[in-house]
């Protein structure tokens, strides 16, 4: 019998399957990609990431919110083995290192690719399934109360903590004024 250190790590982990028809340039990628763009956005789901938050899961409701479906709150399964075992571990690679030291900086760079590539597979896996999870149509509520109804139920916990309210209005207010395009469902 070995003794593994708590340093060493567990490789015993079957690596994850993913679709073969997996589509990493979809609607919601490039929606993400246009929203993030927008002022405030990026910070606020920063911030909001920080206090345990998915940014998946807050693009995923909002871009739902433009197509006037309701965001279940549900998740694949898929989606979120993938958040944690490959976009959290490259985020915490990344995070771990040094900001300030020049000789990690390429990298810290390089990390941060993977991450974004990871986030990208990661939001091409929800795509997959948004649509077939989340395929109610919102007919009794207007078009504000539908995006902030989403962007709660994107929510880690209930009930939602106060000091994530302004970033949701903020990242709401932003919605309520995005611009159509092809990036919507």
């Amino acid at each position: 019998m070995s003794v593994r250190s708590a340093t060493t790590p567990d490789f015993s982990t079957p690596p994850l399957e993913l679709p073969a028809d997996l589509e990493p340039d979809n609607p919601l990628w490039r929606f993400a990609l246009a929203f993030w763009k927008r002022p405030d956005v990026q910070n606020s789901c920063l911030a909001l990431q920080n206090q345990g938050w998915s940014v998946t899961r807050i693009l995923g409701a909002a871009w739902l919110a433009l197509s006037g479906r309701v965001f279940a709150g549900v998740e694949d399964a898929t989606v979120t083995e993938w958040r944690d075992r490959v976009t959290v571990a490259l985020r915490s690679a990344r995070k771990s290192l040094p900001g300030s030291a020049d000789n990690c900086q390429k990298l810290r760079t390089g990390i941060a690719g993977l991450e974004l590539e990871a986030e990208q597979i990661e939001l091409a896996l929800s795509w997959r399934t948004l649509m077939t999870i989340n395929p109610e149509h919102a007919d009794m509520q207007g078009r504000d109360a539908l995006i902030i109804n989403n962007l709660f139920a994107a929510a880690p916990t209930l009930p939602v903590e106060d000091d994530a309210r302004p970033l949701l209005n903020t990242l709401a207010d932003t919605l309520a004024h995005f611009p159509k395009g092809d990036h919507q469902p």
